[in-house]
């Protein structure tokens, strides 16, 4: 197993892997309008075939590399672990939460896992958190708190305490799977097709336990072909090369563009309305990921 294992002293972050982490984000962004165009589709379903969709993703990249696909499934278990703990146990455990507390309190708890990446990233051998990592990415989680809420607070109750730690064991299981893969930066980034496989297995199940199925209708096809070849197909595959070979802090910042991104394109798409939340929350995420990556600080010296 340790031929596998590659902290982030083996690696030096390459800009190139940054920016190619972070269209992960920008496909993360469509992932309300594309959901919201997808239809009454129940969740689990809609995670299955989704999925079942990245598998195909998965697929077409390892045929493209003209090997056995053996080579990208016979990984250690403790890698089969950290990456199904990643894929499905994220999903399942947002899913539960939003049954058993308001979406908003909910999400907002769920968002944490930006933040989280940040400060769990000062683990990492060779890695060092300073204050302005910390820092910018709170500015970003305010942001993005803001911009959940729309301003209007919140109202934290005890009888939706199971929802609220579902939310949380969401927040550090997907900041624990992106910061362990970093671990794991000798595993090729086509083996998250595996994941991704299995992980809509274990989808259908739990769609076959406890929902009932809707077909899609019409466009609604579309936008579940697109959610399963962008937000929840290759997103998952440059994630995972930016966070092996990328900067893990920056990543974790620039996150808080995704719920930003978001809220603008169902505003384009007139899904949503313009506010002052939006502006503020804008000015708070941009500055808190300009503070985060440095930026702020090279500008004053230079000032």
């Amino acid at each position: 197993m340790g031929a596998f294992l590659m902290t982030s002293s083996s690696v030096s972050a390459s800009p190139r892997a940054t920016l190619i982490g972070f269209t992960a984000i920008g496909m993360w962004a469509t992932l309300a309008l594309l959901t919201q165009l997808s239809g009454p589709i129940p969740p689990f379903q809609l995670t299955a075939m989704a999925f079942t969709l990245a598998f195909g993703v998965g697929v077409l990249l390892w045929w493209r590399e003209g090997e056995s696909p053996w080579r990208y499934l016979k990984l250690p278990a403790a890698v089969w672990a950290v990456g199904l703990f990643g894929l499905f146990g994220y999903h399942f455990f947002y899913f539960l939460a939003l049954r058993h507390a308001p979406a908003v309190e909910a999400s907002l708890i769920a968002y944490l896992w930006p933040l989280l990446i940040v400060l769990m990233s000062a683990w990492l051998p060779g890695e060092r958190l300073r204050w302005f990592h910390g820092a910018g990415a709170a500015l970003g989680f305010l942001g993005a708190g803001l911009l959940i809420t729309q301003g209007q607070g919140l109202s934290l109750r005890a009888e939706y305490t199971t929802g609220y730690l579902a939310a949380l064991v969401c927040a550090f299981t997907w900041s624990g799977y992106s910061v362990l893969s970093r671990y794991f930066g000798a595993i090729p980034t086509q083996s998250v097709g595996g994941f991704c496989g299995v992980t809509a297995v274990l989808a259908w199940v739990c769609h076959g336990l406890t929902e009932t199925s809707v077909l899609p209708v019409g466009w609604q096809w579309l936008a579940v072909f697109a959610l399963g070849i962008g937000p929840v197909g290759l997103a998952f595959f440059t994630w995972d090369y930016g966070v092996k070979q990328g900067n893990l802090r920056t990543l974790g910042t620039l996150s808080y563009l995704a719920p930003l991104l978001s809220t603008l394109l169902l505003v384009l798409a007139r899904q949503a309305d313009p506010s002052w939340t939006l502006l503020l929350s804008s000015i708070l995420i941009v500055g808190g990921a300009l503070l985060a990556s440095g930026t702020l600080r090279f500008i004053s010296r230079d000032a």
